[in-house]
C-alpha cells in the first residue's frame, strides 16, 4: 500500500510504500520539506524493516540539504543493542531498551508502537522507550513516548505524548495515522 501525508501548513509531505506480513513491516518512504521557521528545505529518504513482532530491526536514512547529503543507519542486534552509524562513525547503545524508532516530522513512524501493541484494536495505554531521530540534522537520542487508546469504535482516537507533541491521533483500522493534529493529515 501507498500512504501519503501533507502537513497542515502544506510545507511538507511524506509518502511511503508499506509492505505488511502480519506485524512485520517493510517501508520505503520520503519526506520533502520546504524551508520554514522550524527547518531549512530538505528531503529525507528512509528504508525501514521490522521483525515479526513489529519491532524495528533497521532504519536506513539519507537526508539531503542544499549544502550536503548525509546517511544514517540505526540497527538493532539480537542482544537488543542498537548500532548507530552516521557521518561521525559508529556507536552502540541500549537506548533504554527501545524497540521503536520515531522520526520528527513523520506521522508514519507513530504507527510502529501503535500496531505492535495493538492499540488500534483495543483500549490500552503504553509508555515506550524510543529512539528519536530529528530532521534534518539526524541527531539520535532516547525519548519516552506514551500512547493511550480508547475502546475500538469510540471515535476517541489515540492520545500521544512525545517530546514534541501532546495530541490525539486518528488512525485507520490497520493502525496507520490518518490525522496527526499540528503535524500532518493523510491525503
Amino acid at each position: 500500500m501507498m500512504l501519503t501525508w501533507r502537513s497542515h501548513d502544506a510545507r511538507r509531505m511524506e509518502s511511503v510504500r508499506v509492505q505488511l506480513s502480519g506485524k512485520r513491516i517493510k517501508a520505503n518512504g520520503r519526506i520533502v520539506a520546504a524551508e520554514a521557521d522550524t527547518n531549512p528545505a530538505f528531503a529525507a529518504y528512509y528504508d525501514l524493516h521490522t521483525d515479526e513482532t513489529g519491532a524495528t530491526k533497521r532504519l536506513g536514512m539519507t537526508v539531503t540539504l542544499a549544502e550536503r547529503e548525509r546517511q544514517l543507519v540505526v540497527a538493532r542486534d539480537e542482544e537488543n543493542m542498537w548500532m548507530v552509524t552516521d557521518h561521525q562513525g559508529e556507536s552502540r547503545a541500549a537506548y533504554q531498551g527501545a524497540l521503536d524508532v520515531d522520526v520528527v516530522f513523520s506521522p508514519f513512524f507513530n504507527a510502529l508502537p501503535i500496531r505492535r501493541a495493538g492499540l488500534n484494536e483495543r483500549a490500552d495505554s503504553i509508555t515506550v522507550p524510543t529512539i528519536y531521530v530529528t530532521l534534518p540534522d539526524m541527531t539520535v537520542a532516547s525519548a519516552t513516548v506514551s500512547y493511550s487508546s480508547a475502546a475500538v469504535g469510540s471515535g476517541e482516537g489515540i492520545k500521544v505524548h512525545s517530546p514534541v507533541s501532546d495530541t490525539t491521533l486518528t488512525v485507520d483500522a490497520d493502525g496507520f495515522i490518518v490525522d496527526y493534529p499540528g503535524l500532518a493529515e493523510r491525503i
